[in-house]
């Protein structure tokens, strides 16, 4: 793997295990939007980036230093995802799997905004997630430029801390609108530390994440996995166990993947959506 900057637009060369498309539409982020031309443009941490693919090699148009203060971490570009495919390879099924997902890398969302985006998940299908988002982002958020173009920050805990329900009414959120503002006001007055959370054992910041109000399992468990970026969470929805009722008999253990589990639960999640009969 080679990195090449271009003044702006940083290529990287040779990399294995990186595919936009599936990166990008495998539930785990709701910010991404492609246009007629496949590049996809989005927003982390205040930071816009504008992202295309061209054989072996990806292009991130960026502002300024963000490329090695954001976008690198943000696309786990340094992990090897070819040897963890190798390893949660336990079975026929996780074969299929794992190939049919190859090209999928977690992304290091930021914390906050993966508690707030999962809690909106909750019963919803990501076309309606990631318009109530949208919507958030430009009625809450801080509007920028960036390469001639604007884009809205995700709106931080504490400005969202301050609202009402009746001012989330807009998003059509729906009884979402009280757990955002239960979680937004937790983070903003410290009874919930997220960067403190993020160092502890995954089983204690799920056992956290859960006395939020609105937060079950499977909510808690994104945030561990694409907040904390602990990747042996493995967050259970419709199609994961759909899988592990069809293949497993409704009996598994994901411990078998650790501690590579958050990384299986995304290939099972993407073959499982993805592929009819599956």
């Amino acid at each position: 793997m080679l990195y090449v900057d271009h003044g702006g637009e940083f290529e990287i060369t040779d990399i294995s295990d990186f595919d936009l498309v599936k990166i990008f539409e495998c539930g785990q982020c709701f910010r991404w939007n492609a246009d007629e031309n496949g590049v996809y443009s989005g927003v982390s941490r205040g930071c816009a980036a504008r992202v295309r693919q061209n054989g072996n090699s990806v292009f991130i148009k960026y502002d300024d230093d963000d490329f090695e203060n954001v976008w690198k971490d943000y696309f786990d570009i340094d992990r090897d995802y070819a040897h963890i495919r190798r390893h949660i390879c336990i079975d026929d099924f996780m074969r299929r799997a794992s190939s049919f997902g190859a090209g999928i890398r977690i992304l290091k969302q930021d914390s906050w905004e993966a508690l707030c985006s999962f809690i909106i998940s909750q019963r919803n299908n990501i076309p309606r997630i990631k318009i109530i988002i949208k919507n958030l982002c430009e009625i809450f958020g801080d509007r920028f430029e960036s390469g001639g173009k604007f884009f809205f920050t995700f709106p931080s805990a504490s400005r969202l801390s301050m609202l009402d329900e009746a001012s989330l009414a807009p998003l059509r959120c729906g009884y979402r609108a009280r757990y955002i503002l239960d979680a937004a006001r937790a983070v903003a007055d410290g009874k919930l530390d997220l960067d403190a959370l993020s160092k502890v054992s995954s089983l204690d910041a799920r056992a956290v994440l859960k006395k939020l109000r609105g937060v079950g399992d499977k909510v808690a468990d994104c945030v561990v996995l694409f907040g904390f970026n602990m990747l042996d969470a493995f967050p259970v929805d419709v199609w994961v166990k759909r899988a592990i009722d069809t293949y497993y008999n409704g009996d598994f253990n994901h411990t078998v993947f650790d501690p590579y589990g958050g990384v299986a639960q995304q290939y099972i999640f993407y073959y499982t959506r993805n592929v009819k009969n599956a």
